[in-house]
Parts: C-alpha cells; structure tokens; sequence
C-alpha cells in the first residue's frame, strides 16, 4: 500500500511493548512506595521522577549516549565482559526509552493507589496480609483505570519518541529506525506524501489509544457510581 514499509512501525511497537513491561515492573514498587510514604524526601524522589517531562530530549538523549557509550564505565564494562554495545542498536533504544518514558508509568499508579479508600488498606493490614499482598490483592485491583491509563499512555509515549531515540540509536534499518525518525528522514528528502502517510497512521493510533482509555474511564466511573 503506497510503498508503505511497516518495518520502522513494527519496530516502534516492539519497543513500546518492550520498555512498557520493564517500566511497569519498575514502577509499581515505586509508585506503591511514593504513594504511601511520609518519608521528607518523598518531594525530592518525585522531582526526579519527573525530570523527563519537561526536560528537553536533546538534553536526556545527550547524558545517555554519553552513559552508554564505550568511553564510558558502564558501556566499557558492557561491551568488554557480555559483547554488548548499548549505543546505535535496539539495546540502547530500550534504555533510553525507559528513562524517557518513566514518569508516564509513575504518575498514574502512584495517583490511583493514593485515591485507594485507606480503611481497606488498613483492614488488609489488621487481616494479618503483609504490604506485597495488599499491593497485588487490595490495591491493584482497585485502580483499573490508573492501571490502564499508565500502561496505554506509557506504551503510546514510547511509539512517539524521537529525540531520545535518534540520539542514542540513531537510524539503522531493521534495528534502530522506528516510525518518528522515518517521519523525520521523509521530511529532510522532501518526500512529503511518505511524512503524510506515515504521520496520518501515527495520529489515528495516538487517537484511538486516546479514545479507548477515556472511554473505558468512563465507563467505570459510570459502574461504581
């Protein structure tokens, strides 16, 4: 369909699926922890957490690349012992969008688990279950829609990187060329029926993603009214 090469999309979708994982499994404690702590670096701990929100990607993709490339400890240490470099492969994509798309996982859990009713907190506690049980039988399933919201905005988020992934994976086809840079590269060959294309499908998926979250949103708000 109009030379259309899915290639760039199913990779954008493989590292959305893929940071989304990692980042729920890092984020849940987190958040879990944020939103039940009175702890006076809580405000500080937050304030980090956030930072990729309103720093700019040049700025973020920057330090990365500079963190995982060879001249660096970590990347030295990668590449010497397990063969692996964590700059301009997918490797590196995975990472980068991990620090860039943390706060969209952090945010909606830990606002879901401080809208949870306390009592039923407590009276899981008083029940003799210890936090982790609370957190997986009492908690989660008591913030659906945060849950949701946290997965599907954080896996939309991935799909539509740019700045970070060009700078730390740059544009290796099959490997590191995701859907935004293939919109940046049809644009800079003047090629503005590809950049049409291409940005069309990205705009009725961010919007269907959108749709479906609201919708399901309210549909529970409905329910539990």
């Amino acid at each position: 369909m109009f030379g259309l090469d899915f290639e760039p999309f199913l990779l954008s979708f493989k590292l959305a699926g893929m940071t989304t994982l990692i980042l729920f499994l890092i984020a849940l404690p987190i958040s879990w922890w944020l939103s039940q702590t009175r702890c006076k670096c809580k405000p500080f701990v937050e304030a980090i957490v956030s930072l990729p929100i309103v720093l700019p990607p040049s700025v973020i993709g920057f330090y990365i690349l500079y963190s995982l490339s060879y001249n660096s400890a970590i990347g030295a240490f990668f590449d010497e012992f397990f063969g692996v470099k964590l700059v301009f492969n997918f490797t590196g994509l995975v990472i980068a969008s991990c620090f860039y798309s943390f706060p969209f996982m952090v945010q909606p859990l830990q606002a879901g688990f401080e809208g949870i009713n306390k009592n039923m907190l407590e009276a899981s506690y008083i029940a003799g279950k210890s936090k982790l049980k609370t957190l997986i039988h009492i908690a989660l399933p008591n913030i659906r829609p945060s849950l949701l919201t946290a997965v599907v905005v954080t896996f939309a988020h991935t799909v539509g990187e740019f700045g970070v992934v060009l700078m730390v994976g740059g544009s290796i086809p099959g490997e590191t060329k995701v859907a935004s840079v293939a919109i940046y590269e049809y644009v800079e060959i003047l090629d503005y029926e590809m950049a049409h294309i291409y940005s069309g499908l990205m705009i009725a998926m961010s919007f269907s993603v959108l749709l479906g979250v609201y919708t399901f949103n309210r549909h529970h708000r409905l329910g539990t009214a």
